[in-house]
């Protein structure tokens, strides 16, 4: 279902449904912000990628006399520190080393850390003609548990994680638990699509239309959700729009068709494909590297003050720089593999006595010796330490969180703010794996309070760092007017421009206001994040970028279906 409409939804004068994109969430490409505001507005998200568990478990143990244990596996999502149950397995009768047929589907949120738990019974032979899902748990022997984080099973290279099994209380148990998380062939399915309209009636009095094609798709209940909407085309009653994508996750299992004012539509091509998806890439050992960025201008006030937007709560209670450092480094952290994050601040006076609008937050004098007194590996050691002092690199979310709150007290806020400095220091960083391979995304986040005083040099950054494997993250923090940070998002469906007329090749920033989310059916850090695996794919797939083959004795074989020799297209009129 879909409409031929004259004038713009929200998207300005640009597409905001084709060329690879797709819904928020998807992990199949870019942001349709028209689609993403029905959502929004109806207090529904984007669609996900359905994923299938499948788990085997060894060395379990044995909790009978004269025979083995029977073992069924129980499956709990934790959310609010509540555990809730999403499946059972079936019982495997006299056996330590069980297989489970039975498996486990949920959703894959790139955006949110997902927990999960897995815990194992020994089912007594009293209930062995009960069905599993009447089971009281209370009543089976324990043979153990084990927890991860989806994102830790979706980031190996065959979608496997085997964990060790330990008490209710952490104490270490015999056995191990071995889950595997499988993508639906389908969710690789795409169309493409281009098409174009005849003898549109005309709705605007002193000129023509200006048409847009919207498409949608029946829910169950017959209510339509849209999934794709095309550029808008001034003054014109026969408009050929560009191609649009969609995924099998858009139109889903019903087919969709279109409904005019008036006029004819025409479907030129029909293009069935197969695209990597975004955890075919993660998963051949792609990493999202992060980066953060702090304020430190004087408009956040006194650190030492409780209103200030720095203030330390001595009750622990994270101010908003630390929410959202904790927010988006608790969800990246998985997919950057040795978790040594740059860690930069701007806006300040420094202990050197002058104002740096990008220093490092682990700033630190100490000469490490890097002489032969010791080994190789502690050479190795003291020249990571160098370069960690030299791109102010910190290990893990905690090294963020002690950088940033010592730093506080060894700056003096100043200003003005700005942004340039530190969008090229990051695109420095993003352009060296150019050289030496292309499995590295950037992702980085910027934390501010105020106005932009370097508007144009940063477009003009950000136009530069858009043919980068980088995104940018901006919160807002504070009452300020941030319209500026609005314009740097493309969300609203017009590219940036540099000052000598060059247009950004991608949208790669997001920009949220944190006093807008807070209190709201979704987190800072969802709507921060949604983006990203759109944007990731958006740069890989523009730059004919493949997952890789999966290593060692594999590397010959793939595990990704190859796109089909001869895709199906088709013209219509």
């Amino acid at each position: 279902m879909g409409g031929c409409l004259s004038g713009d939804v929200r998207g300005g004068m640009e597409a905001v449904g084709g060329g690879g994109s797709g819904l928020r969430g998807t992990g199949q490409g870019g942001a349709n912000e028209a689609v993403d505001h029905f959502f929004q507005k109806s207090g529904l998200r984007g669609l996900y990628s359905p994923l299938e568990l499948s788990f085997s478990a060894s060395k379990l143990k044995n909790m009978d006399v004269l025979s083995k244990s029977d073992p069924m596996l129980v499956i709990y999502t934790k959310k609010d520190r509540r555990l809730e149950e999403i499946g059972r397995t079936e019982v495997i009768l006299n056996s330590l080393e069980p297989s489970w047929i039975t498996k486990a589907t949920i959703n894959y949120q790139f955006e949110i850390v997902q927990p999960l738990v897995f815990q194992i019974y020994d089912i007594d032979t009293r209930y062995r003609n009960t069905p599993v899902k009447m089971l009281n748990l209370s009543q089976q022997d324990f043979l153990g548990e084990a927890c991860c984080n989806l994102s830790e099973i979706v980031t190996k290279f065959n979608h496997s994680l085997t964990l060790n099994l330990q008490s209710s209380s952490g104490h270490a148990l015999l056995g191990t638990v071995t889950v595997h998380a499988e993508e639906s062939d389908s969710s690789r399915i795409a169309v493409e699509m281009t098409l174009h309209c005849l003898n549109l009636e005309n709705k605007d009095i002193f000129s023509k239309s200006d048409p847009f094609l919207r498409i949608s798709r029946l829910m169950e209940t017959g209510s339509p959700i849209p999934i794709c909407k095309t550029e808008v085309i001034n003054d014109n009653l026969n408009p050929v729009w560009r191609p649009i994508t969609l995924t099998s996750q858009q139109f889903g299992s019903k087919a969709s068709s279109v409904f005019l004012l008036w006029g004819q539509l025409f479907v030129d091509k029909f293009l069935e494909t197969v695209q990597h998806t975004f955890l075919d890439y993660i998963s051949s050992g792609f990493e999202l590297n992060f980066m953060v960025a702090v304020d430190f201008t004087a408009s956040n006030g006194d650190p030492r003050a409780p209103q200030s937007l720095h203030y330390i709560d001595p009750s622990g209670r994270p101010n908003s720089y630390q929410q959202a450092i904790l927010g988006v480094g608790e969800v990246l952290q998985f997919y950057d593999n040795d978790r040594r994050f740059p860690a930069w601040g701007f806006g300040a006076k420094t202990p050197q006595g002058y104002i740096s609008h990008c220093f490092n937050l682990n700033a630190t004098t100490n000469d490490y010796d890097t002489g032969s007194g010791g080994g190789v590996e502690e050479t190795l050691k003291a020249i990571m330490k160098h370069l960690d002092a030299a791109i102010g690199t910190v290990i893990g979310v905690e090294g963020i969180m002690s950088a940033y709150s010592t730093t506080l007290y060894s700056v003096a806020l100043a200003g003005p703010t700005l942004f340039g400095p530190i969008i090229n220091k990051a695109a420095g960083i993003a352009s060296e794996p150019l050289q030496y391979g292309n499995n590295k995304y950037f992702v980085l986040l910027i934390i501010t309070d105020g106005v932009l005083t370097d508007i144009q040099e940063t477009k003009d950054s950000i136009v530069r760092a858009s043919d980068l494997p980088l995104s940018i993250l901006i919160v807002g923090v504070g009452n300020a007017d941030f319209k500026q940070m609005e314009i740097l998002d493309g969300d609203s469906g017009k590219r940036l421009e540099s000052s000598t007329g060059r247009i950004s090749t991608r949208d790669i920033v997001q920009f949220v206001p944190m006093r807008e989310v807070q209190g709201g059916q979704i987190s800072v850090v969802q709507s921060l994040l949604e983006e990203l695996p759109g944007q990731f794919l958006a740069y890989m797939r523009s730059r004919d970028i493949k997952p890789r083959a999966p290593p060692h004795n594999n590397a010959s074989a793939s595990v990704y279906p190859p796109p089909p020799d001869h895709p199906r297209e088709t013209s219509t009129s």
